[in-house]
Protein backbone atom coordinates (compact mmCIF):
# COMPACT_ATOMS: atom_id res chain seq x y z
CA UNK A 1 0.00 0.00 0.00
CA UNK A 2 1.39 3.41 -0.79
CA UNK A 3 1.79 5.87 1.52
CA UNK A 4 3.66 8.62 -0.69
CA UNK A 5 0.90 10.92 1.06
CA UNK A 6 0.16 9.79 5.00
CA UNK A 7 -2.71 11.34 6.82
CA UNK A 8 -0.47 11.28 9.71
CA UNK A 9 3.22 10.90 10.37
CA UNK A 10 6.34 11.37 12.59
CA UNK A 11 9.50 12.15 10.90
CA UNK A 12 12.95 11.88 12.89
CA UNK A 13 11.07 11.65 16.38
CA UNK A 14 13.35 12.03 19.39
CA UNK A 15 11.94 12.11 23.05
CA UNK A 16 14.42 12.58 25.86
CA UNK A 17 13.22 11.65 29.83
CA UNK A 18 15.59 11.55 32.58
CA UNK A 19 18.23 8.94 31.86
CA UNK A 20 15.49 7.60 28.82
CA UNK A 21 15.47 7.94 25.27
CA UNK A 22 12.18 7.30 24.81
CA UNK A 23 11.70 7.77 21.27
CA UNK A 24 15.14 8.06 18.93
CA UNK A 25 14.81 9.69 16.12
CA UNK A 26 12.09 7.23 14.52
CA UNK A 27 9.71 8.00 12.28
CA UNK A 28 6.08 6.64 11.44
CA UNK A 29 3.76 6.86 8.51
CA UNK A 30 -0.54 6.27 8.36
CA UNK A 31 -1.96 6.13 4.92
CA UNK A 32 -5.23 7.19 4.54
CA UNK A 33 -8.14 4.32 4.65
CA UNK A 34 -5.65 2.06 6.40
CA UNK A 35 -5.40 -0.44 9.16
CA UNK A 36 -2.00 0.21 10.69
CA UNK A 37 -0.65 -2.22 13.52
CA UNK A 38 1.94 -0.41 15.77
CA UNK A 39 4.30 -2.96 17.82
CA UNK A 40 7.21 -3.69 20.16
CA UNK A 41 7.88 -4.41 23.48
CA UNK A 42 7.46 -2.24 26.71
CA UNK A 43 9.73 0.12 26.57
CA UNK A 44 10.02 0.12 22.74
CA UNK A 45 7.89 4.00 22.53
CA UNK A 46 4.85 2.92 21.44
CA UNK A 47 2.77 4.59 23.90
CA UNK A 48 5.75 7.34 23.87
CA UNK A 49 5.23 7.76 19.92
CA UNK A 50 0.83 7.98 20.21
CA UNK A 51 1.49 10.76 23.39
CA UNK A 52 3.54 13.04 20.59
CA UNK A 53 1.29 12.20 17.88
CA UNK A 54 -1.95 13.77 20.02
CA UNK A 55 -0.51 16.57 21.65
CA UNK A 56 0.52 15.01 24.86
CA UNK A 57 4.58 15.10 24.86
CA UNK A 58 6.36 17.28 22.94
CA UNK A 59 9.09 16.49 20.83
CA UNK A 60 12.89 17.54 21.43
CA UNK A 61 13.94 17.55 17.68
CA UNK A 62 11.49 16.10 14.74
CA UNK A 63 8.00 16.66 13.58
CA UNK A 64 4.57 15.67 13.26
CA UNK A 65 2.46 16.31 10.35
CA UNK A 66 -1.64 15.62 9.35
CA UNK A 67 -2.74 15.66 6.10
CA UNK A 68 0.90 17.29 4.83
CA UNK A 69 0.77 20.30 7.04
CA UNK A 70 3.39 20.13 10.33
CA UNK A 71 1.39 20.39 13.58
CA UNK A 72 2.28 20.94 17.13
CA UNK A 73 -0.61 20.14 19.04
CA UNK A 74 -1.00 21.49 22.71
CA UNK A 75 -3.13 18.97 24.18
CA UNK A 76 -5.01 15.88 23.03
CA UNK A 77 -8.19 17.78 23.07
CA UNK A 78 -6.73 20.13 20.01
CA UNK A 79 -5.90 16.96 18.15
CA UNK A 80 -9.12 15.55 19.04
CA UNK A 81 -10.68 18.52 17.28
CA UNK A 82 -8.28 18.22 14.20
CA UNK A 83 -10.01 14.89 13.83
CA UNK A 84 -7.98 12.44 15.61
CA UNK A 85 -9.16 10.65 18.26
CA UNK A 86 -7.47 8.12 20.93
CA UNK A 87 -9.17 4.80 22.61
CA UNK A 88 -6.59 3.96 25.74
CA UNK A 89 -6.29 0.75 26.71
CA UNK A 90 -7.14 2.23 30.73
CA UNK A 91 -10.71 4.10 29.44
CA UNK A 92 -9.86 7.87 30.00
CA UNK A 93 -13.07 9.01 30.32
CA UNK A 94 -15.21 10.21 33.28
CA UNK A 95 -16.21 7.71 35.74
CA UNK A 96 -18.20 9.45 38.16
CA UNK A 97 -20.05 11.27 34.82
CA UNK A 98 -23.34 9.23 32.99
CA UNK A 99 -22.73 7.24 30.15
CA UNK A 100 -24.65 9.46 27.98
CA UNK A 101 -22.04 12.61 29.06
CA UNK A 102 -19.22 10.73 28.32
CA UNK A 103 -20.73 9.72 25.06
CA UNK A 104 -21.71 13.47 24.05
CA UNK A 105 -18.85 14.78 25.88
CA UNK A 106 -17.67 18.74 24.54
CA UNK A 107 -20.23 17.55 21.89
CA UNK A 108 -23.26 17.87 23.56
CA UNK A 109 -26.92 18.72 21.34
CA UNK A 110 -28.52 21.99 22.74
CA UNK A 111 -31.73 23.15 22.95
CA UNK A 112 -33.60 26.66 23.28
CA UNK A 113 -30.85 29.46 25.35
CA UNK A 114 -28.16 27.26 24.27
CA UNK A 115 -28.86 24.64 27.37
CA UNK A 116 -28.44 20.59 26.91
CA UNK A 117 -30.90 18.88 25.44
CA UNK A 118 -30.37 16.02 28.14
CA UNK A 119 -33.85 14.36 26.64
CA UNK A 120 -32.62 14.37 23.24
CA UNK A 121 -28.91 13.40 24.42
CA UNK A 122 -29.47 10.05 25.79
CA UNK A 123 -32.33 8.59 23.87
CA UNK A 124 -29.33 9.22 20.96
CA UNK A 125 -26.69 7.71 23.40
CA UNK A 126 -29.39 4.67 23.84
CA UNK A 127 -29.44 4.41 19.93
CA UNK A 128 -25.92 4.83 19.36
CA UNK A 129 -25.14 2.33 21.96
CA UNK A 130 -27.10 -0.15 21.29
CA UNK A 131 -25.42 -0.78 17.92
CA UNK A 132 -22.23 -1.84 20.05
CA UNK A 133 -24.15 -4.17 21.81
CA UNK A 134 -24.13 -2.03 25.02
CA UNK A 135 -27.77 -2.13 26.32
CA UNK A 136 -27.37 0.04 29.85
CA UNK A 137 -29.31 2.80 31.42
CA UNK A 138 -26.82 5.90 30.27
CA UNK A 139 -28.14 7.89 33.18
CA UNK A 140 -25.77 5.54 35.14
CA UNK A 141 -22.21 6.77 36.16
CA UNK A 142 -19.89 5.56 33.62
CA UNK A 143 -17.88 3.93 36.18
CA UNK A 144 -20.86 1.29 37.30
CA UNK A 145 -20.56 -0.14 33.90
CA UNK A 146 -17.98 -3.24 33.61
CA UNK A 147 -14.48 -2.65 31.82
CA UNK A 148 -15.43 -3.75 28.47
CA UNK A 149 -18.75 -1.91 28.46
CA UNK A 150 -16.64 1.34 29.03
CA UNK A 151 -13.95 0.23 26.35
CA UNK A 152 -17.01 0.01 23.99
CA UNK A 153 -18.54 3.75 25.39
CA UNK A 154 -15.06 5.29 24.39
CA UNK A 155 -15.15 3.41 21.02
CA UNK A 156 -18.66 4.83 20.37
CA UNK A 157 -17.47 8.40 21.33
CA UNK A 158 -14.15 7.84 18.96
CA UNK A 159 -16.53 6.69 16.00
CA UNK A 160 -19.55 9.84 16.57
CA UNK A 161 -16.71 12.39 17.12
CA UNK A 162 -16.47 11.72 13.10
CA UNK A 163 -12.67 11.32 13.42
CA UNK A 164 -10.22 10.76 10.67
CA UNK A 165 -7.78 9.32 12.14
CA UNK A 166 -8.52 6.71 15.08
CA UNK A 167 -5.74 5.60 17.74
CA UNK A 168 -7.02 2.51 19.66
CA UNK A 169 -4.67 1.06 22.26
CA UNK A 170 -5.39 -2.78 23.35
CA UNK A 171 -8.92 -1.98 22.37
CA UNK A 172 -9.81 -5.75 22.94
CA UNK A 173 -8.49 -6.44 26.35
CA UNK A 174 -11.60 -5.99 27.87
CA UNK A 175 -13.95 -7.31 25.39
CA UNK A 176 -15.77 -10.12 25.39
CA UNK A 177 -15.45 -12.26 22.07
CA UNK A 178 -18.88 -10.80 20.72
CA UNK A 179 -17.36 -7.24 21.36
CA UNK A 180 -14.59 -8.11 19.28
CA UNK A 181 -16.10 -9.05 16.71
CA UNK A 182 -18.29 -5.52 16.54
CA UNK A 183 -14.98 -3.99 17.32
CA UNK A 184 -13.73 -5.90 13.85
CA UNK A 185 -16.70 -4.54 12.16
CA UNK A 186 -16.56 -1.38 13.17
CA UNK A 187 -12.53 -0.92 12.17
CA UNK A 188 -13.90 -2.39 8.58
CA UNK A 189 -16.57 0.60 8.57
CA UNK A 190 -13.70 3.21 9.27
CA UNK A 191 -11.33 1.54 6.73
CA UNK A 192 -14.52 1.79 3.95
CA UNK A 193 -15.00 5.71 4.42
CA UNK A 194 -11.45 6.43 4.15
CA UNK A 195 -10.83 6.70 7.93
CA UNK A 196 -7.42 5.79 9.30
CA UNK A 197 -6.82 3.26 12.22
CA UNK A 198 -3.77 2.74 14.08
CA UNK A 199 -3.87 -0.47 15.89
CA UNK A 200 -1.92 -1.46 19.20
CA UNK A 201 -1.99 -4.88 20.21
CA UNK A 202 -0.18 -7.58 21.50
CA UNK A 203 -2.62 -10.17 20.03
CA UNK A 204 -0.88 -11.42 17.07
CA UNK A 205 -3.83 -12.92 15.67
CA UNK A 206 -5.77 -9.82 15.92
CA UNK A 207 -3.06 -7.94 14.07
CA UNK A 208 -2.97 -10.46 10.74
CA UNK A 209 -7.09 -10.57 10.83
CA UNK A 210 -7.76 -6.72 10.55
CA UNK A 211 -4.07 -4.73 10.04
CA UNK A 212 -2.44 -3.71 6.14
CA UNK A 213 0.77 -2.62 7.59
CA UNK A 214 2.85 -3.04 11.07
CA UNK A 215 5.96 -0.79 12.27
CA UNK A 216 7.76 -2.57 14.63
CA UNK A 217 9.60 0.24 17.41
CA UNK A 218 12.34 -1.34 19.70
CA UNK A 219 14.58 0.65 22.09
CA UNK A 220 13.00 3.89 21.17
CA UNK A 221 14.12 3.13 17.59
CA UNK A 222 11.61 1.97 14.00
CA UNK A 223 13.46 -1.36 12.84
CA UNK A 224 10.55 -2.10 10.35
CA UNK A 225 7.90 -0.87 8.41
CA UNK A 226 5.80 -2.45 5.62
CA UNK A 227 2.66 -4.78 4.77
CA UNK A 228 1.89 -7.23 7.74
CA UNK A 229 1.08 -9.90 5.01
CA UNK A 230 4.20 -10.21 4.05
CA UNK A 231 6.08 -11.11 7.60
CA UNK A 232 5.62 -13.92 9.29
CA UNK A 233 4.44 -14.41 12.89
CA UNK A 234 7.52 -15.85 14.05
CA UNK A 235 9.81 -12.80 12.28
CA UNK A 236 7.40 -10.06 13.43
CA UNK A 237 8.59 -11.63 16.77
CA UNK A 238 12.09 -11.66 16.50
CA UNK A 239 11.85 -8.25 15.42
CA UNK A 240 9.93 -6.98 17.91
CA UNK A 241 12.33 -9.00 20.40
CA UNK A 242 15.76 -8.23 18.58
CA UNK A 243 16.79 -11.76 18.83
CA UNK A 244 17.30 -14.21 16.38
CA UNK A 245 14.28 -16.76 14.87
CA UNK A 246 16.18 -19.85 15.99
CA UNK A 247 16.69 -18.45 19.39
CA UNK A 248 12.93 -17.07 19.81
CA UNK A 249 11.73 -20.84 18.44
CA UNK A 250 13.94 -22.29 20.73
CA UNK A 251 12.77 -20.56 23.46
CA UNK A 252 9.08 -20.75 22.20
CA UNK A 253 8.25 -17.19 24.02
CA UNK A 254 4.47 -17.82 24.41
CA UNK A 255 5.15 -20.59 26.58
CA UNK A 256 5.50 -21.69 29.59
CA UNK A 257 5.22 -25.40 31.66
CA UNK A 258 3.69 -24.25 34.67
CA UNK A 259 3.10 -28.03 35.78
CA UNK A 260 3.89 -28.11 39.38
CA UNK A 261 1.86 -31.10 40.61
CA UNK A 262 1.77 -31.34 44.37
CA UNK A 263 -0.35 -33.89 46.84
CA UNK A 264 0.01 -31.34 49.95
CA UNK A 265 -3.07 -30.09 52.11
CA UNK A 266 -4.65 -26.80 50.47
CA UNK A 267 -2.97 -23.62 51.20
CA UNK A 268 -5.72 -21.91 50.39
CA UNK A 269 -9.22 -22.92 50.83
CA UNK A 270 -12.02 -20.88 49.58
CA UNK A 271 -15.43 -22.23 50.36
CA UNK A 272 -18.89 -21.23 49.79
CA UNK A 273 -18.59 -17.55 48.80
CA UNK A 274 -20.99 -15.74 48.43
CA UNK A 275 -22.08 -11.66 47.33
CA UNK A 276 -25.39 -11.29 46.33
CA UNK A 277 -26.07 -11.02 42.64
CA UNK A 278 -22.10 -11.31 42.08
CA UNK A 279 -20.90 -14.68 43.65
CA UNK A 280 -23.09 -17.98 44.54
CA UNK A 281 -21.40 -20.73 46.28
CA UNK A 282 -17.90 -20.56 45.05
CA UNK A 283 -15.04 -22.83 46.64
CA UNK A 284 -11.82 -23.62 45.25
CA UNK A 285 -8.45 -24.91 46.79
CA UNK A 286 -5.04 -24.07 45.68
CA UNK A 287 -1.81 -26.43 47.06
CA UNK A 288 1.38 -25.42 47.88
CA UNK A 289 3.67 -25.05 44.20
CA UNK A 290 0.58 -25.29 42.79
CA UNK A 291 -1.18 -23.05 39.79
CA UNK A 292 -5.21 -23.10 39.53
CA UNK A 293 -6.54 -21.26 36.58
CA UNK A 294 -9.91 -19.38 36.32
CA UNK A 295 -11.31 -19.46 33.20
CA UNK A 296 -14.94 -17.42 32.64
CA UNK A 297 -16.29 -15.05 30.56
CA UNK A 298 -16.40 -10.70 31.99
CA UNK A 299 -19.08 -10.76 34.46
CA UNK A 300 -18.62 -14.32 35.38
CA UNK A 301 -17.29 -13.83 38.98
CA UNK A 302 -13.44 -14.25 38.27
CA UNK A 303 -12.07 -10.91 39.78
CA UNK A 304 -15.33 -11.10 42.21
CA UNK A 305 -13.75 -14.39 43.40
CA UNK A 306 -10.35 -12.93 43.55
CA UNK A 307 -11.19 -9.53 45.42
CA UNK A 308 -13.48 -11.92 48.09
CA UNK A 309 -10.52 -13.97 49.39
CA UNK A 310 -8.19 -11.06 49.36
CA UNK A 311 -10.41 -9.37 51.45
CA UNK A 312 -11.39 -6.68 49.15
CA UNK A 313 -15.22 -8.08 48.55
CA UNK A 314 -17.38 -8.36 51.83
CA UNK A 315 -18.90 -11.67 52.04
CA UNK A 316 -22.92 -12.52 53.29
CA UNK A 317 -21.29 -16.40 53.69
CA UNK A 318 -18.95 -18.63 52.88
CA UNK A 319 -14.84 -18.59 54.49
CA UNK A 320 -11.32 -18.43 53.55
CA UNK A 321 -8.63 -20.55 55.23
CA UNK A 322 -5.09 -20.11 54.73
CA UNK A 323 -2.76 -22.86 55.84
CA UNK A 324 -5.42 -24.12 58.58
CA UNK A 325 -6.15 -20.92 59.75
CA UNK A 326 -9.35 -18.95 59.05
CA UNK A 327 -9.06 -15.46 57.55
CA UNK A 328 -11.69 -12.76 58.60
CA UNK A 329 -13.42 -11.69 55.57
CA UNK A 330 -14.11 -8.23 54.41
CA UNK A 331 -10.33 -7.13 55.71
CA UNK A 332 -7.12 -6.53 53.27
CA UNK A 333 -5.53 -5.98 56.00
CA UNK A 334 -5.94 -9.59 57.95
CA UNK A 335 -5.56 -11.30 54.27
CA UNK A 336 -2.16 -9.24 53.76
CA UNK A 337 -1.19 -10.78 57.47
CA UNK A 338 -2.43 -14.22 56.49
CA UNK A 339 -0.18 -14.32 53.65
CA UNK A 340 -2.82 -13.51 50.99
CA UNK A 341 -1.45 -10.82 48.22
CA UNK A 342 -3.53 -9.91 44.79
CA UNK A 343 -2.30 -8.30 41.73
CA UNK A 344 -5.47 -6.24 40.34
CA UNK A 345 -6.83 -6.35 36.86
CA UNK A 346 -6.66 -2.51 36.65
CA UNK A 347 -3.24 -1.62 37.04
CA UNK A 348 -3.41 2.32 37.06
CA UNK A 349 -6.35 2.69 39.09
CA UNK A 350 -6.07 0.05 42.06
CA UNK A 351 -2.22 -1.10 41.87
CA UNK A 352 0.66 1.71 41.42
CA UNK A 353 0.99 4.76 42.83
CA UNK A 354 1.73 7.10 40.08
CA UNK A 355 3.14 10.05 41.57
CA UNK A 356 5.95 8.06 43.63
CA UNK A 357 9.07 6.23 42.22
CA UNK A 358 9.92 2.53 41.65
CA UNK A 359 11.48 2.36 45.14
CA UNK A 360 7.96 3.67 47.24
CA UNK A 361 5.61 1.56 44.88
CA UNK A 362 8.20 -1.60 45.50
CA UNK A 363 8.59 -0.85 49.37
CA UNK A 364 4.87 0.26 49.92
CA UNK A 365 3.20 -2.70 51.68
CA UNK A 366 6.82 -4.20 53.16
CA UNK A 367 7.39 -0.79 55.22
CA UNK A 368 6.16 -1.76 58.68
CA UNK A 369 7.70 -5.18 58.24
CA UNK A 370 11.22 -3.42 57.37
CA UNK A 371 10.64 -0.90 60.61
CA UNK A 372 12.35 -1.45 63.92
CA UNK A 373 11.19 0.48 66.63
CA UNK A 374 9.05 2.68 64.77
CA UNK A 375 11.93 3.98 61.98
CA UNK A 376 12.83 2.10 59.00
CA UNK A 377 16.23 1.89 57.68
CA UNK A 378 17.19 3.27 54.33
CA UNK A 379 19.51 0.64 53.54
CA UNK A 380 16.79 -2.13 54.61
CA UNK A 381 14.62 -0.59 51.91
CA UNK A 382 18.06 -0.23 49.20
CA UNK A 383 18.63 -3.78 49.50
CA UNK A 384 14.84 -4.96 49.26
CA UNK A 385 14.84 -2.93 45.81
CA UNK A 386 17.75 -3.72 44.38
CA UNK A 387 17.00 -7.39 44.85
CA UNK A 388 13.60 -7.01 42.97
CA UNK A 389 14.56 -5.07 40.67
CA UNK A 390 17.44 -7.08 39.55
CA UNK A 391 15.11 -10.65 39.98
CA UNK A 392 12.12 -9.14 37.60
CA UNK A 393 14.50 -7.39 35.15
CA UNK A 394 12.53 -3.93 35.86
CA UNK A 395 13.85 -1.53 33.13
CA UNK A 396 13.93 1.92 34.83
CA UNK A 397 15.93 4.91 34.70
CA UNK A 398 16.59 3.76 38.53
CA UNK A 399 14.98 3.23 41.78
CA UNK A 400 14.01 6.91 41.99
CA UNK A 401 12.41 7.20 38.22
CA UNK A 402 8.71 7.51 39.05
CA UNK A 403 6.72 4.44 37.83
CA UNK A 404 4.13 6.43 35.51
CA UNK A 405 6.83 7.00 33.17
CA UNK A 406 7.23 3.24 33.28
CA UNK A 407 5.77 0.93 30.32
CA UNK A 408 3.02 -0.95 30.97
CA UNK A 409 5.06 -4.28 31.65
CA UNK A 410 7.40 -2.90 34.10
CA UNK A 411 4.84 -1.06 35.92
CA UNK A 412 3.16 -4.58 36.55
CA UNK A 413 6.59 -6.28 37.40
CA UNK A 414 6.89 -3.39 40.01
CA UNK A 415 3.71 -4.19 41.16
CA UNK A 416 4.65 -8.47 41.63
CA UNK A 417 8.08 -7.28 43.73
CA UNK A 418 5.76 -4.83 45.92
CA UNK A 419 3.78 -8.00 46.69
CA UNK A 420 6.63 -10.88 46.66
CA UNK A 421 8.58 -8.71 48.91
CA UNK A 422 5.49 -9.48 51.53
CA UNK A 423 7.04 -13.21 51.33
CA UNK A 424 3.01 -14.21 50.48
CA UNK A 425 2.00 -17.46 50.62
CA UNK A 426 -0.71 -16.98 48.14
CA UNK A 427 -0.33 -14.90 45.06
CA UNK A 428 -3.74 -13.97 43.05
CA UNK A 429 -3.09 -12.94 39.84
CA UNK A 430 -5.92 -11.37 38.50
CA UNK A 431 -4.99 -10.89 34.51
CA UNK A 432 -1.51 -10.55 35.05
CA UNK A 433 0.10 -10.18 31.22
CA UNK A 434 -2.80 -8.00 30.07
CA UNK A 435 -1.72 -5.82 27.66
CA UNK A 436 1.96 -6.17 28.26
CA UNK A 437 3.99 -7.34 25.54
CA UNK A 438 5.35 -10.59 24.04
CA UNK A 439 8.59 -10.16 25.49
CA UNK A 440 7.61 -8.93 29.00
CA UNK A 441 4.70 -11.52 29.20
CA UNK A 442 7.22 -14.54 28.50
CA UNK A 443 8.94 -12.68 31.81
CA UNK A 444 6.31 -12.59 33.71
CA UNK A 445 4.94 -16.09 33.28
CA UNK A 446 8.58 -17.85 33.56
CA UNK A 447 8.29 -16.05 36.66
CA UNK A 448 4.70 -17.38 38.21
CA UNK A 449 6.20 -20.92 37.00
CA UNK A 450 9.48 -20.18 38.93
CA UNK A 451 7.47 -19.02 42.23
CA UNK A 452 4.98 -21.91 41.98
CA UNK A 453 7.96 -24.25 41.86
CA UNK A 454 9.54 -22.60 44.87
CA UNK A 455 6.23 -23.54 46.91
CA UNK A 456 4.05 -20.50 46.23
CA UNK A 457 0.12 -21.83 45.67
CA UNK A 458 -1.17 -19.14 42.89
CA UNK A 459 -4.19 -18.04 41.50
CA UNK A 460 -4.06 -17.38 38.35
CA UNK A 461 -7.15 -15.21 36.53
CA UNK A 462 -6.80 -14.70 32.24
CA UNK A 463 -8.90 -14.22 29.56
CA UNK A 464 -6.51 -15.70 27.37
CA UNK A 465 -7.55 -19.55 27.20
CA UNK A 466 -4.10 -20.56 26.14
CA UNK A 467 -2.24 -19.00 28.75
CA UNK A 468 -4.21 -20.67 31.06
CA UNK A 469 -4.23 -23.97 29.46
CA UNK A 470 -0.46 -23.77 28.82
CA UNK A 471 0.07 -22.43 32.67
CA UNK A 472 -1.90 -24.58 35.11
CA UNK A 473 -2.35 -27.41 36.73
CA UNK A 474 -6.00 -27.27 37.28
CA UNK A 475 -8.48 -24.93 36.04
CA UNK A 476 -11.90 -24.06 37.76
CA UNK A 477 -14.31 -22.47 35.42
CA UNK A 478 -16.65 -19.82 36.39
CA UNK A 479 -20.28 -19.27 35.29
CA UNK A 480 -22.75 -16.77 36.14
CA UNK A 481 -20.99 -16.17 39.57
CA UNK A 482 -20.73 -20.03 40.49
CA UNK A 483 -18.16 -22.75 39.66
CA UNK A 484 -19.22 -24.09 36.04
CA UNK A 485 -16.28 -26.99 36.34
CA UNK A 486 -12.95 -28.07 37.30
CA UNK A 487 -10.51 -29.23 35.00
CA UNK A 488 -7.43 -31.44 35.70
CA UNK A 489 -4.38 -32.64 33.98
CA UNK A 490 -4.89 -33.45 30.56
CA UNK A 491 -8.53 -32.28 31.14
CA UNK A 492 -6.94 -28.75 30.68
CA UNK A 493 -7.67 -28.14 26.90
CA UNK A 494 -9.17 -24.87 25.62
CA UNK A 495 -12.15 -26.96 23.91
CA UNK A 496 -13.12 -28.38 27.87
CA UNK A 497 -12.70 -25.08 29.21
CA UNK A 498 -15.05 -22.96 25.89
CA UNK A 499 -17.31 -26.40 26.72
CA UNK A 500 -17.35 -25.48 30.67
CA UNK A 501 -18.44 -22.23 30.10
CA UNK A 502 -21.11 -22.70 27.81
CA UNK A 503 -22.39 -25.05 30.17
CA UNK A 504 -21.76 -28.13 27.58
CA UNK A 505 -20.15 -30.81 29.61
CA UNK A 506 -21.79 -33.95 27.92
CA UNK A 507 -18.67 -35.27 27.54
Amino acid sequence: MSVSSPVLEAVGALKVFPGVTALDRASFALGQGEVHALVGENGAGKSTLIKVLTGVYRLDEGEVRYRGERVEFSNPLEAQRAGISTIYQEVNLVPQMSVARNLFLGREPRGRFGLIDFPRMRERASEILRGYGVRADVRRPLGSLGLGAQQMVALARAVQADAQVVIMDEPTSSLEPREVDKLFRTIAELKAQGRSVIYVSHRLEELYRICDRVTVLRDGRLVHTGPLAELERLRLISLMLGRDLAEVAAEGLTKFSGQHHSHAAPVLQATGLRHRHVLDEVSLAVRPGEIVGLAGLLGSGRSETAKAIAGALPLDSGEVVVAGERVPGGSVAAAIRAGINLLPEDRKAEGIVPTLSVRENIVLAALPRLARAGIVSEGDVDRVVQKFMRRLRIKASGPGQRVSELSGGNQQKVLLARWLAMNPKVLLLDEPTRGIDVGAKAEVQALIDELAGEGLAVLLISSDLEELVEGSDRVVVLRDGAVAGELDGAGVTEDKIMAAIAGDNDD
